[in-house]
């Protein structure tokens, strides 16, 4: 068995990115002619991980609710869910806006909200979109209010991975 230097300033560079701890060290890197076998158990290594964006892909699981003048529940499962929502605010006199929230059953908690407080004329209508993930703990639900009749909250929600953080897949959807 010989030991060669590896003189690759490249793979040194490399070396000192991925194990930022070694850019001290100081020895240059070494090979032998020994082969040594790696297995890779990761997802990755057997070709069965799916890209993030493939696995929060809309399905037939994906729930739609429309909320207006009032305070809609629309999930009360555990986990972390994919929320899409289009707010249509048509202005009218007085303060309009429209909220998703948390409640967890004493506390309510706003993660997001369009306002609008000048009033113009009624056929004014502002529509804007966002796209944003929740998580639920036990005894949390997932709300949508509506303060006026001239505030619609269109809202698409599914879920994409469980309380643990295990990942939920499109329905109908395996991997291979």
């Amino acid at each position: 068995m010989s030991i060669s230097t590896v003189t690759s300033e490249a793979l040194q560079l490399k070396l000192r990115q991925l194990l930022p701890s070694q850019q001290g060290f100081g020895t240059d890197l070494s090979a032998s002619d020994t082969i040594i076998p790696i297995i890779d158990l990761t997802a990755a290594a057997e070709g069965s991980d799916v890209p993030e964006f493939l696995q929060r892909a809309w399905d037939s699981s994906t729930d739609y609710d429309q909320v207006s003048n009032g305070t809609t529940t629309l999930i009360n499962n555990t986990g972390f869910w994919q929320v899409d929502l289009n707010a249509t605010l048509r202005y009218a006199d007085g303060s309009v806006s429209g909220i998703i929230q948390i409640n967890d059953g004493a506390t309510t908690n706003k993660i997001w909200q369009i306002t609008n407080t000048t009033a113009t004329e009624s056929d004014t209508v502002t529509t804007t979109e966002n796209k944003f993930i929740v998580f639920l703990r036990a005894g949390d639900s997932l709300e949508g209010v509506s303060n006026s009749v001239n505030v619609i909250l269109d809202i698409w929600h599914r879920q994409v991975a469980d309380i643990n953080g295990t990942l939920v897949n499109p329905t109908g959807f395996t991997p291979s």
